[in-house]
């Protein structure tokens, strides 16, 4: 098959979408596949950009979304880019992720050919943008040939404007990436303290200053705990948090920053137990699959996108969002329980094989095929 993805966000720039673009690229073309990405960039794209990604180089703005921020191209400049890349390629397939946003997917789907498929990644309900535009998106909308959504939530939230039949096909895992015999924890955090991890941007719906209020509590029964946070590395975001820790005396929190790819890894195989605290919109739980495939047991809120993928006492605690005592409870009963950590990581290394690239890329090119099908059948009649 040859086949478009379209990515409406900055694709050198890391984010959930971009991910599940590469690997699905990734996977297609080790299968054979011819594949294109047609994705916006902003100013010169770097040189490790992989040379099937058609950019349509743009400034970006960062705009609230889902309670994070998107960077949306824009520029005139992008319209005939995109209308080019279809033109001069006879796609199979036109795959666009978020294919409802401004400007890329839309613009791809007014000059596909091809059949349209669209993922569906976010949860946001109620979602104004869909709303007071549903006139202006059914259009586009009605292009899709099929429908794919990450997680129940994510079907929930898109269907309740805009119905019709959606798959359900989830984000994947590197499975090797993350639970490697190879991997090994790092040095510095493996001197016998017990290590609470934190993956992500400090954002609001984040939820880490729940974590932090919860991290004294814990410390009540641990003293010699560690708090490590990565990702976050704008002094703004760490600001305020820095601030609460000195003025409570909170020692044993420790921002790291940005960490590579590689190194990932190793501060999940670093950690006794992983947290993720979100208040709400999280179409599924990617660094929980990030946890569960490294072998650690995880305390995650009970929030839609979460509880649909950690089973509460299973792989991890389920508890109440933005209740800091109940996750510091969480977290405590899982320290204090060596053997509890390794159930629930053995359980959770099982769980994360389901969701293996090389499977989820197989869902959805088997999804492909069959709209392909269909397609024909429709032009036999």
């Amino acid at each position: 098959m040859k086949i478009a993805l379209v990515s409406p966000y900055d694709f050198p720039y890391p984010g959930g979408v971009t991910q599940h673009i590469f690997y699905l690229d990734k996977h297609f073309r080790e299968l054979g596949h011819e594949v294109k990405i047609i994705a916006p960039c902003a100013g010169q794209p770097p040189e490790s950009l992989p040379d099937n990604v058609v950019v349509t180089t743009s400034k970006v703005i960062p705009i609230p979304y889902a309670g994070s921020k998107a960077r949306i191209p824009y520029s005139p400049a992008v319209y005939w880019r995109v209308k080019r890349a279809l033109q001069e390629n006879h796609f199979d397939i036109v795959h666009a992720h978020e294919p409802m946003t401004l400007p890329v997917p839309l613009i791809a789907l007014i000059h596909s050919q091809a059949v349209n498929v669209g993922t569906f990644h976010a949860y946001r309900y109620p979602n104004h943008i869909y709303n007071y535009g549903r006139r202006v998106f059914q259009p586009f909308f009605d292009k899709l040939d099929g429908r794919i959504a990450v997680s129940e939530p994510a079907r929930d939230a898109v269907a309740h404007y805009f119905g019709g039949e959606y798959a359900v096909i989830p984000n994947g895992i590197d499975v090797d990436r993350f639970g490697s015999d190879q991997v090994r924890p790092l040095a510095q955090y493996s001197d016998g303290r017990l290590n609470i991890l934190f993956v992500g941007r400090l954002e609001p719906r984040k939820g880490f200053r729940y974590l932090l209020r919860a991290f004294p509590y814990v410390k009540e029964h641990f003293p010699r705990a560690r708090l490590i946070v990565v990702g976050a590395y704008r002094k703004k975001e760490i600001a305020p948090h820095l601030q609460y820790a000195r003025e409570n005396h909170l020692t044993g929190v420790k921002f790291v920053g940005h960490v590579s790819d590689e190194e990932l890894p190793r501060y999940y195989r670093s950690c006794h137990v992983y947290c993720a605290p979100s208040t709400g919109f999280e179409s599924f739980g990617i660094v929980l699959l990030e946890a569960m495939a490294a072998g650690k047991p995880t305390v995650a809120s009970n929030i839609p996108g979460y509880r649909d993928l950690l089973e509460d006492g299973k792989e991890g605690l389920l508890t109440e969002p933005k209740n800091e005592r109940a996750l510091a409870d969480a977290l405590v009963r899982v320290l204090k329980d060596p053997d509890m950590q390794r159930t629930m990581g053995a359980n959770g290394r099982v769980k994360a094989r389901r969701y293996a690239w090389s499977a989820v890329a197989s869902q959805v090119l088997d999804y492909y095929q069959e709209l392909l099908e269909e397609k024909k059948r429709r032009g036999l009649r």
